[in-house]
């Protein structure tokens, strides 16, 4: 653990305890990852991804060249708003899942998985064919705060003058203006908690300063800082894939249930598009499902996924949802049994095994009211 982020002696103090995510000391847990999960849902968490590195797509043509690169529609991507998508490869596979911030009609950003920025780039810049963009790695000048969950806009909004509000920030778009008097921070309604909540980019330089603005701010509304840890456990109450373990360059969008952010009526293509429609139209042999489990027993990656002794799938990650009180898995299970309510059973490496149900949406908040609140 080599780098830091303009954060790091705030997490010492708070008391964290790192691990190493591509070179940097990441905060894994502050307290324990029970009470930032639950200040997420509750009132608010503060977490730092400073390694999230952005990628530019600028010039007459960068739409044009998104069009062939994504999986979604960028014509159709008003500017200030966001949508998630997907790269792929020509057998449909996932290069990389991120989102897309559309910040003016010539200049896009993109913010990939931070282990995929290279493969991000590549996939984008194989569709420049020669016409007039670039694509620069933004690298690390801007830092970034994600404040999340159901205070986090009655936090900032005591910091800023802009307007907040659904009406003027829905989900899904940004804005930019100064935030604790930091100038030029761009405010997007956007998040991996499945809460209300935003996320600040802003100059490096001030990233002391906000940090400690808003965690003063915060702390009599119940913000707390909060690491990887509770990233990782209120993404799965959402069934929010992660790139590496739930979704890879062997699982397609549609597989994956990302088959909402395909749009396979757009005139232009990308890689990987025939095989996508054909998942789309006829259905793909596999599906991941959200698995509720009975007990205290966590499976690992790679354990069975079992019905009538015969094995239908494979567990591809698994936490401990906090805030239902259950352990639960993702997993990839063959269509014919990715039915809601399905009962299976888990078979784990250690020879014990135990039962789940198989959910194929979000076991928490699954109509997305509190992302759109």
């Amino acid at each position: 653990m080599i780098r830091k982020s303009p954060y790091h002696d705030r997490f010492v103090a708070h008391g964290a305890q790192f691990i190493d995510r591509l070179g940097f000391a990441a905060p894994a847990v502050f307290s324990s990852v029970e009470e930032e999960h639950l200040a997420t849902r509750n009132a608010v968490g503060l977490y730092d991804v400073y390694y999230q590195v952005g990628i530019e797509v600028a010039g007459a043509d960068a739409e044009a060249v998104l069009q062939d690169a994504a999986v979604g529609d960028l014509a159709r991507l008003p500017v200030s708003r966001v949508v998630y998508t997907s790269l792929c490869n020509d057998k449909g596979g996932m290069i990389d899942d991120l989102t897309c911030f559309r910040m003016a009609a010539d200049r896009f950003c993109l913010y990939p998985t931070p282990a995929r920025v290279d493969a991000a780039v590549q996939a984008v810049i194989d569709q420049l064919k020669g016409r007039h963009a670039v694509v620069p790695n933004l690298g690390y000048k801007r830092a970034y705060l994600s404040v999340q969950g159901p205070r986090s806009r009655e936090l900032l909004q005591s910091l800023t003058k802009t307007d907040l509000s659904t009406a003027a920030l829905p989900y899904f778009s940004l804005t930019e203006g100064t935030v604790a008097d930091v100038p030029s921070t761009v405010i997007s309604r956007t998040g991996y908690s499945g809460e209300l909540g935003y996320e600040l980019f802003y100059p490096s330089e001030y990233a002391h300063h906000l940090y400690d603005t808003v965690m003063e701010a915060g702390r009599p509304l119940g913000a707390r800082p909060c690491g990887l840890g509770a990233l990782r456990s209120v993404r799965m109450e959402k069934k929010y894939p992660l790139y590496g373990l739930d979704v890879d360059e062997t699982t397609t969008p549609i597989e994956a249930g990302l088959g909402w952010t395909v749009k396979l009526d757009k005139k232009a293509g990308y890689r990987g598009r025939d095989v996508i429609q054909k998942q789309k139209q006829e259905g793909a042999s596999r599906q991941l499902v959200l698995l509720a489990l009975e007990g205290d027993v966590l499976p690992a990656r790679g354990d069975a996924i079992v019905v009538a002794n015969e094995t239908i799938g494979t567990i591809t990650s698994a936490e401990r949802g906090h805030f239902v009180r259950r352990q639960l898995a993702l997993g990839y299970v063959e269509t014919r049994v990715a039915r809601n309510d399905q009962t299976v059973s888990i078979a784990m490496a250690s020879g014990s095994s135990t039962s789940a149900t198989i959910m194929t949406q979000a076991i928490y908040d699954p109509t997305g009211k509190h992302v759109r609140s």
